[in-house]
């Protein structure tokens, strides 16, 4: 059996005669790794999970910018180095960044730059902590600047060249099965977010409806284009959407807005998507979300990832309550951290879940530098472990 076969089987609720799919949520944090690093991680390896690109020429740093290929290859090296099963991460971003990086001022506190998103950044000198000073949209003529903006990046670094030239080289060892695409996008509450900023985008569902559903008819019309490119090319196994719209009391938004400014965008992408081979749609979400679950269903989302535990998203409820739910993630990342007996809990509090099928068990985000390699590594063999119990109680 192959490792994308692996997957598959897994996702789709088999009863697998091998294991199941033993696989990471997320890629890895950058602190996490210079930890283990330390404590026996080949620096190569270790250094090539956070960048791969810093050979790249400042023409293909930019377009990794926005097709976002060369890093996982890192991580695919990393991953395969601890015991993982391979998965080939990629990003595809939307053509809203390409501005200068620059420093606009400086005092004895505080450092004033501007991002490659355009966006005002404020660093506090005494503790590094950044905080978004100014958005880059304030304005309905703000955004028409960036959509002209966007069009023109989209003419510079989305051909069918350049997409061809980052994407074409994965699909033969994806068709071969060597290892399955995971592919992640922006989601249509996170791309308003991120362009207007938290408090600006809430206000905006009740004062410019119009300009909400104008970023995302935009997106959506990217995403119909030259996201398909990329989607023919390589058929990904799981294409997920990053869409933090809940916190740890509830979701931000109610089920009619979500439905008018997220679910109808989902309604009218997810058939097209696999419509063109994408295996399974899901939503990479933190916070409590449950009350939006059938909402997510009902415009034709897969599953989620990575099922917050701290935030009260209990797995084992949740698969009671939506059978036909998948899942990746799902297991207390504090608990690894917190050695050995707390690892072989949490995997029995998430056993019914494994048996049942339809899940890839992992962290409920990316692992925490709190956590010591040989946690780390005992947590990787106790996965394999219990994943020879995938879908048992199908059969």
């Amino acid at each position: 059996m192959t490792s994308r076969e692996r997957e598959r089987q897994t996702l789709e609720f088999q009863r697998l005669k091998e294991r199941g799919a033993v696989e990471e949520t997320f890629f890895p944090w950058g602190l996490a790794v210079d930890r283990f690093k330390t404590e026996g991680i080949p620096a190569g390896i270790a250094d090539g999970a956070k960048d791969m690109s810093h050979n790249n020429s400042a023409e293909e740093k930019q377009r990794e910018t926005y097709l976002a290929v060369d890093w996982g290859e890192g991580v695919l090296a990393y991953e395969q180095y601890l015991g993982f099963d391979p998965v080939r991460r990629a990003h595809f971003i939307l053509p809203f960044r390409g501005f200068e990086e620059k420093l606009l001022s400086e005092d004895e506190n505080f450092i004033f730059r501007q991002d490659m998103c355009g966006r005002v950044i404020k660093r506090n000198k005494r503790n590094d902590l950044e905080t978004i000073e100014q958005p880059i949209i304030k304005t309905a003529a703000d955004w028409e600047t960036l959509k002209e903006h966007a069009e023109q990046e989209l003419e510079t670094w989305f051909t069918d060249k350049a997409i061809d030239a980052k994407f074409a080289p994965l699909r033969e060892g994806h068709e071969r099965g060597d290892y399955s695409i995971r592919l992640d996008i922006e989601g249509f509450f996170w791309i308003p977010r991120d362009l207007l900023g938290v408090e600006p985008h809430m206000y905006a569902f009740y004062d410019e409806p119009e300009l909400l559903h104008d970023i995302n008819q935009f997106a959506l019309r990217v995403f119909l284009t030259r996201l398909l490119r990329v989607i023919d090319l390589i058929k990904p196994d799981v294409l997920y959407m990053i869409e933090d719209l809940s916190g740890k009391n509830g979701p931000m938004i109610s089920g009619a807005l979500f439905d008018e400014f997220v679910g109808d965008y989902y309604r009218q992408l997810v058939p097209v998507l696999k419509e063109h081979g994408v295996g399974n749609v899901f939503i990479d979400t933190d916070g409590d979300f449950a009350q939006l679950i059938p909402n997510f269903m009902a415009a034709g989302i897969d599953g989620f990832m990575p099922m917050d535990v701290n935030a009260g998203m209990d797995i084992v409820k949740v698969r009671r309550d939506f059978p036909t739910l998948k899942f990746i993630g799902g297991f207390n990342k504090l608990c690894i951290a917190q050695g050995r007996e707390a690892i072989d809990r949490e995997f029995q509090r998430i056993l019914p879940v494994i048996r049942s099928g339809g899940y890839i068990p992992g962290a409920d985000h990316q692992v925490a530098p709190s956590t010591s390699l040989a946690d780390y590594r005992y947590y990787i063999k106790r996965l394999a472990e219990m994943m020879e119990q995938a879908g048992a109680d199908l059969s």
